[in-house]
């Protein structure tokens, strides 16, 4: 007979009082529950004192506390990470998420979403049922940001969660959650400022439709604008993935109708396949446009090697990972949480031939 959940809370601490402590799993188990429910039973009764919980275990509190009470630990811990993919800037996010997991004698147990906002929360509590007590999420938000309620599910989990290369907007409940991520909007502005300091001063920007899109879209028009250099109309160009003829015609015209002399392209694959498409109609980079690539994944296997913003990948996941593994040893100290914190990570500027030798620098050469 299925428990009342008044009925099933006695249970649990009659259980937690007759062992002294129980794993989250066994406890379920032997309820007949499943784990998501029990961990939001039990942090129910932790919140009430009733009992406390340490990593993947609940224990019946005592006056004196074990020394292991006292000084939680996060060894052992299971970390949850959810992710639209594991290739381009999320392979060096998990990769990093993963070592500094395991450095602290964790596990890191990985859930994909394949860029269905959907997804997420099916993967999530599955991760939940396997035991996972924490969850690193960048979740299928495909501006980068929730709409239309897709953070709901997310603010009733019942764990801690940090929100990875996502942010939601102030207002939004989710702006609340802790959230680690590249500040895309200064890598754009970065590499503006570097064409512009090779003596560029029209620079268009052709960027690929996504999670990213905004905050890159900020930076360029930003850097335009502080630095007085000419606006390029219709730039920025946000383009579908795999739109690259409609992509090349734009900056061809802009070459040659606006005097355009130099681009930011997001992403390496796109201003990969753009180069010879554009040498096809006439335009040679860096001769007469300079490019400068979004992400850095491939951009220096580029028949010309790229110049591109390179994201921290792998600090932001080592650095996701260290507040999640934080927020559990808060939870099992019983301590007050530390403020909830929005990081924000600079990407590198990487100069290769793809800018070429613009006026600024060959005046000063040849002074």
């Amino acid at each position: 007979m299925r428990l009342h959940v008044d009925q099933r809370h006695e249970r649990v601490l009659e259980l937690v009082r007759q062992r002294g402590s129980l794993r989250v799993a066994e406890l379920a188990s032997e309820l007949g529950v499943s784990a998501v429910t029990l961990r939001r039973d039990v942090e129910t009764l932790a919140a009430r004192g009733s009992l406390r919980r340490l990593h993947g275990a609940v224990v019946w509190p005592t006056d004196r506390p074990s020394e292991a009470a006292r000084t939680p630990s996060t060894e052992g811990a299971v970390i949850g990470m959810i992710v639209p993919t594991t290739t381009f800037v999320f392979a060096d996010i998990v990769r990093g998420a993963r070592e500094t997991v395991e450095a602290q004698g964790g596990r890191l147990v990985l859930g994909m979403s394949g860029y269905v906002d959907t997804e997420d929360p099916v993967q999530a509590d599955h991760l939940l049922a396997g035991g996972a007590e924490g969850l690193l999420i960048a979740p299928s938000w495909f501006g980068g940001v929730p709409a239309d309620g897709q953070e709901k599910w997310l603010l009733e989990c019942p764990v801690p969660a940090v929100l990875v290369e996502r942010s939601a907007p102030a207002g939004n409940p989710a702006a609340g959650l802790d959230r680690v991520r590249t500040d895309r909007a200064h890598g754009a502005a970065e590499a503006v400022a570097h064409l512009a300091g090779l003596g560029h001063r029209a620079v268009a920007a052709v960027l690929q439709e996504g999670p990213h899109a905004a905050q890159i879209t900020a930076g360029y028009l930003a850097a335009v604008e502080s630095l007085g250099l000419i606006p390029v109309p219709g730039s920025p160009v946000i383009r579908a993935h795999g739109e690259y003829d409609e992509m090349a015609e734009y900056l061809v015209g802009a070459v040659r109708n606006q005097g355009v002399t130099a681009v930011l392209v997001h992403s390496d694959e796109d201003a990969i396949v753009l180069v010879p498409r554009l040498r096809s109609r006439g335009v040679n980079v860096p001769a007469d446009l300079a490019l400068i690539a979004y992400d850095d994944e491939v951009a220096g296997l580029s028949d010309v090697p790229l110049t591109a913003v390179a994201p921290p990948k792998r600090a932001v996941g080592e650095l996701a990972a260290k507040l999640i593994l934080q927020r559990l040893a808060e939870r099992a100290s019983g301590a007050a949480p530390t403020p909830r914190q929005h990081l924000e990570l600079l990407p590198e500027l990487r100069v290769r031939e793809s800018c070429g030798v613009g006026e600024a620098a060959r005046g000063a050469q040849d002074q």
